[in-house]
């Protein structure tokens, strides 16, 4: 293995075995043709569990694990870290004056769900089959062109040529909300305004999609004390985060560490563990 672009992971005299590093890589992206800045990527994040794992060890922290979703039980390291950061941060929560003044500072982030009066037109086809895929572009692109030049006839445009049930009333979906329609289709509506048609079309699990917007209601400022609870959870987490990686610096700070850099100020070092740490 080329020692300049994969070199050993060795903190505190412990050399890291390479599959451990080699396994980071999957979660970590580079350009192509780049394998060693993925490798360095992954060799930061494993070298912050190591110093995790190491002072757990000092400390003989050896818990049981916790349930994390049904039939998924930690691991002993995922508990041993889990434990350590317990331990080691704290945060005071925050009072009601910085939680209103969190929420001062812009009300306007904290809405109620929009509502969108959507039609569209789908041509239908399995996005894995490359070949459909390509014909139902070609396909939809020419449909589009048409609804553009004659937005008031997509109704009629929908009824003749669209694949989905909703042809019947010329291709409306009533109102809809976050959450009621798959994701590549919610982050057109995000992005399209009003009376306006999407430039491209849209594919999704069901095919490609042109969509109209034909109205959209906001959603309303919601008042203080319905986003309370959210806003001192979100300040919570925050203030943990920081505290968290404030711990995993002076970890970092009195270790020795070869294989990987931990300081570097323009690429911060993830931890991908329980912890959700970066350093």
């Amino acid at each position: 293995m080329n020692q300049t672009l994969f070199p050993d992971l060795v903190i505190n005299g412990e050399t890291v075995p390479h599959a451990l590093v080699a396994a980071e890589v999957q979660n970590h992206a580079a350009p192509r043709g780049k394998p060693g800045i993925a490798w360095r990527k992954a060799a930061r994040a494993v070298a912050v569990r190591t110093l995790l794992l190491q002072e757990a060890r000092r400390r003989g922290l050896s818990p049981q694990g916790h349930e994390v979703a049904p039939g998924r039980v930690e691991t002993p390291d995922e508990a041993r870290i889990r434990v350590l950061l317990d331990q080691s941060v704290s945060v005071t929560p925050p009072d009601d004056a910085a939680i209103r003044a969190e929420w001062a500072r812009d009300p306007g982030r904290f809405r109620a769900p929009p509502l969108w009066q959507v039609s569209h037109l789908l041509i239908a086809c399995d996005p894995r089959d490359d070949a459909a895929r390509d014909q139902g572009l070609a396909r939809a692109r020419s449909l589009a062109d048409q609804a553009r030049a004659n937005p008031a006839g997509f109704g009629r445009l929908a009824a003749a040529h669209s694949d989905c049930a909703s042809a019947a009333v010329e291709g409306s979906l009533g109102q809809i909300g976050p959450g009621d329609t798959v994701p590549e289709f919610e982050a057109a509506l995000r992005d399209l305004p009003e009376g306006a048609i999407t430039e491209t079309p849209v594919l999704t699990r069901h095919g490609w999609h042109i969509i109209r917007m034909d109205a959209m209601a906001p959603g309303a400022v919601l008042p203080f004390d319905s986003v309370r609870g959210a806003i001192a959870e979100a300040m919570e987490r925050t203030a943990w985060a920081r505290a968290a990686r404030a711990f995993v610096e002076t970890l970092v700070a009195a270790a020795s560490i070869e294989g990987a850099v931990l300081r570097d100020p323009g690429v911060p070092a993830s931890a991908p563990d329980p912890a959700g740490i970066e350093a």
